[in-house]
């Protein structure tokens, strides 16, 4: 895929929409109850084609999602075709935040929106106009009318690298590296990935209020692997637990997420590694927040932007003894927190003007403090936005 001005009516006729089963913002993305299709022992997710969609922003601003229909481009030449994004539910509230932003394209003059002056940028542009001006875009001048639209899906991060893939979809958001969602992989299919990192994640272990109230506020590693490996199985074998006996409800995510990969990769040191004290599997971060609110004796592993007051995070013991915690330092940010993990953006061979512009937007100041950071998750150090940025498309101006 090369790089491609609006003009270039190739997008649609090389790729296949598949539209999203999108949120309405990450506010209720934070109290979803769960997709359907994720029930006890299930280890698949659905993934989100086929539906229509409605994107809300915080602001309230609604943008009509796509229909799914096949775009007209070759007789609107004028007209660049949407950016669509499909994957990882970790992923998600950063894509999906993103995208409602834009897709509302907010004037400059709104500062709880967009407000150029508080992020050292000089324009009188709307949002969107001034991030897709960047590379050649025609402003609309319009709310609720962006240069292009972006749709972003819900489901996991195999069923995102995938998509991209197969050019289904124009971004793959993963939490976990794309050599991890694939089946061996040749050198020559991982090289015509675009990997594109938009901030990371300091995966914690939850566990159900009732537990942690009954004393267990801090897992060794050895803990949580003994949980996972069926070694533990009643809480009361945790010396810090001070309740009555009771089984462990082992959550853990299905095969292809990206957070199980990444779980199982730095905690047990193999993407593949068995797991036998799981007792149930979910497909996405809200299904496995649910889930351990709605119980007396869980624990699970989940992106930190599902962390709550009635799903919280147990500090970690590495090791070699180091504790991390929630809100303190060394904390589940830190460069040496074993299950620190990087969110991936994917795209397929090169990376085109249209998700140029839109990764663009999620590497600035703005993108970082409002999607990133307002979502609980870390943002990137300077040096590293400007790695990421040069895999880019060249700006137009």
């Amino acid at each position: 895929m090369s790089d491609r001005d609006e003009g270039d009516s190739s997008i649609e006729s090389r790729r296949k929409f598949l539209a999203g089963v999108g949120a309405a913002g990450v506010a209720a993305v934070a109290g979803c109850s769960g997709e359907s299709g994720g029930g006890s022992g299930d280890s698949t997710t659905e993934s989100s084609g086929g539906s229509e969609s409605t994107t809300t922003g915080s602001s309230d601003q609604t943008t009509e999602a796509a229909s799914g229909e096949t775009e007209t481009a070759e007789s609107e030449e004028s007209q660049p075709s949407r950016v669509s994004a499909e994957g990882s539910s970790t992923v998600y509230p950063i894509s999906n935040t993103a995208s409602s932003y834009w897709n509302s394209n907010p004037p400059a003059d709104d500062e709880e929106y967009w407000g150029p002056g508080q992020y050292d940028i000089d324009t009188d542009k709307r949002l969107a106009d001034y991030f897709a001006g960047l590379y050649g875009f025609e402003a609309t001048g319009e709310t609720a009318n962006p240069p292009f639209p972006v749709q972003v899906g819900l489901s996991h991060s195999g069923t995102g690298v995938k998509a991209v893939m197969e050019e289904q979809v124009d971004i793959g958001n993963s939490s976990a590296p794309v050599e991890a969602e694939l089946d061996n992989p040749s050198e020559e299919t991982l090289n015509k990935f675009k990997d594109h990192v938009v901030g990371r994640d300091g995966q914690p272990i939850v566990v159900s209020k009732q537990i942690y109230d009954a004393g267990v506020t801090k897992l060794t590693a050895q803990q949580v692997t003994q949980i996972y490996q069926g070694e533990i199985t009643n809480w009361s074998e945790i010396d810090s637990y001070e309740g009555e006996d009771k089984e462990i409800y082992a959550v853990g995510r299905a095969e292809g997420s990206g957070t199980d990969t990444a779980f199982r990769s730095n905690l047990l040191g193999d993407a593949n590694a068995s797991m036998s004290g799981v007792d149930t599997r979910k497909g996405q971060n809200q299904q496995v927040q649910t889930l351990v609110q709605q119980s007396d004796n869980a624990i699970a592993y989940m992106a930190l932007a599902f962390v709550s007051d009635q799903v919280p995070a147990v500090a970690f013991e590495s090791e070699d003894g180091t504790v991390y915690e929630l809100g303190e330092d060394p904390g589940l940010g830190a460069s040496d927190y074993p299950l620190n993990r990087d969110l991936h953006m994917y795209t397929w061979e090169e990376t085109d003007k249209r998700e140029s512009a839109f990764i663009n937007m999620m590497l600035s100041p703005m993108g970082q403090e409002l999607f990133v950071q307002g979502n609980n998750y870390f943002p990137l150090p300077q040096s590293e936005i400007e790695n990421q940025r040069s895999k880019l498309a060249s700006q137009s101006n």
